[in-house]
């Protein structure tokens, strides 16, 4: 499936503003196996993941991209088979641990090792305590972090074995800050990712395992069009809206995350461990 077509695959219109980044690449995961968890993109457009596992294939990695839609998953690998890369597509609900750990077995039996272990899965549900029903608590707790626990475990000891490893979790400066939106769950979740990072990156510091979070901030990427544009009357206004908000007067795309996700999993970043980094045009830092 190509870009071209990505609107029949979803039967939506494209998200405006969401063009392919065409940065030159130097081979920085050169033959580096890489998962990526979430990998798919909820519409037309360039979601989080699906740049990330794009642009680690550019950079010479074999990209396992795992999705819990299949045709999403599929995109992204034929995006990146097209341009003469290596991917694979899985699929997973990354909140089922028996699904977790087949990828991750897959990927050993194919390959012999994962390298690189990006956790982008997430999902915000709107509604504090009172509106929120314990069932989705429970679903968005599961989603932004029981992903990112269950993805660990499984990999974790093939890292360990090898003594060599990096983990890129995807988290948001939702986990410091009130972002404007009211989803306690979300809140209570990308804080977690945030902790549970630093708590992997000092546990295995001293066996050759990085761990990282990235922050983005207010993003312009297909999901916000699915789970964001509601709190406002139309998807234009969101837009002005969000881009207003930021320092830059911009929303960040889903290539801002992915050059910070890529950077991490480098070994330009091998030094670089326990840090959740904001990538957020300066969001983080503004007072109102």
């Amino acid at each position: 499936m190509s870009r071209r077509n990505a609107k029949d695959a979803f039967g939506l219109r494209p998200v405006e503003g969401l063009r392919e980044d065409s940065g030159s690449m130097s081979g920085r995961l050169q033959d580096k196996i890489a998962i990526v968890f979430g990998a798919g993109s909820v519409g037309p457009g360039w979601g989080n993941g699906k740049a990330t596992a794009t642009t680690f294939a550019r950079e010479g990695a074999h990209v396992v991209c795992v999705d819990s839609n299949r045709a999403a998953a599929e995109e992204t690998v034929a995006i990146i088979s097209g341009e003469g890369n290596l991917a694979t597509a899985a699929l997973c609900d990354v909140t089922k641990s028996a699904e977790v750990k087949a990828v991750v077995d897959a990927t050993i039996s194919a390959h012999g090792r994962i390298d690189v272990l990006h956790n982008n899965v997430g999902y915000a549900t709107m509604g504090g305590p009172i509106e929120l029903s314990e069932d989705e608590w429970r679903r968005t707790i599961d989603l932004n972090v029981t992903g990112c626990f269950l993805a660990c475990k499984h990999a974790l000891p093939h890292m360990l074995a090898r003594r060599s490893g990096a983990i890129v979790n995807v988290s948001s400066i939702a986990a410091i800050r009130w972002t404007g939106y009211p989803y306690a769950a979300y809140y209570a979740a990308k804080a977690a990712v945030n902790n549970f990072t630093m708590g992997l990156a000092l546990q295995y510091a001293g066996d050759g395992i990085r761990a990282n979070a990235i922050m983005p901030g207010l993003m312009n990427t297909p999901l916000i069009h699915q789970q964001i544009s509601g709190q406002y009357e139309d998807a234009d206004e969101m837009v002005r809206a969000r881009d207003a908000a930021c320092p830059m007067g911009r929303m960040g795309t889903a290539w801002d995350i992915a050059k910070a996700a890529l950077f991490l999993a480098s070994d330009e970043a091998a030094y670089i461990t326990g840090v959740s980094l904001p990538v957020d045009g300066g969001l983080s830092f503004r007072s109102a």
